[in-house]
């Protein structure tokens, strides 16, 4: 089975390079396309060199198509995965910073209060121009999977507004599981609750 996968944001070494890594531990993956993008040019050719070295370790013969054109790498994508952080670090300062100047001391800041809202006011309008692109130029019905923050706010913007059907993601909810059943002192060995660990 062969199809495209595009990585938008391409250059967040820790969310692409772990996502590609469970997408191709499907067997029946390992003959897709893969294409990163990214407007940074460095953090783009250093993701795709260590991903580029995964696949050769693996043995899997997929050759990484990395470009700084956006509507190159979608073009007749299947599937698109969104890891962009728009504005990078500096405006995730401010959108700690700013509110903090007023009271406002938030956990994180990139998906709820003040630094979420801050967060989706930069991100929906970049979104919604990816989105564009993806209606322009990927495959029909293709799926995009969004794990940018603030994930809630994107996906819903996405999905209402900028005509893709999309889904979002969050490593939160493992995490989540995993500190409710501390705080009720179960654990794997007694059978009082069932995650995927991985």
């Amino acid at each position: 089975m062969s199809f495209k996968v595009a990585f938008i944001g391409a250059g967040s070494i820790g969310f692409t390079r772990t996502l590609l890594r469970d997408l191709l531990s499907v067997p029946e993956f390992n003959a897709i396309e893969i294409a990163f993008t990214d407007i940074n040019a460095e953090n783009l050719q250093m993701v795709t060199d260590l991903c580029q070295r995964d696949l050769k370790g693996n043995g899997l013969d997929i050759e990484i198509r990395a470009t700084l054109d956006r509507r190159e790498a979608l073009t007749d994508a299947r599937y698109i995965f969104s890891v962009v952080r728009i504005g990078g670090l500096e405006a995730f300062e401010q959108d700690i910073s700013i509110p903090l100047n007023y009271g406002i001391d938030q956990c994180v800041g990139d998906t709820l209060s003040a630094g979420g809202i801050m967060y989706g006011q930069r991100g929906i309008q970049e979104m919604l121009a990816i989105c564009k692109d993806i209606r322009e130029v990927a495959e029909q019905d293709c799926l995009l999977l969004n794990y940018a923050n603030p994930m809630a706010m994107l996906t819903w913007a996405c999905q209402t507004y900028g005509g893709v059907n999309t889904v979002g993601l969050c490593h939160g909810v493992q995490g989540g599981h995993r500190q409710i059943a501390n705080v009720f002192d179960l654990d794997k060995k007694r059978g009082g609750y069932c995650l995927c660990w991985n």
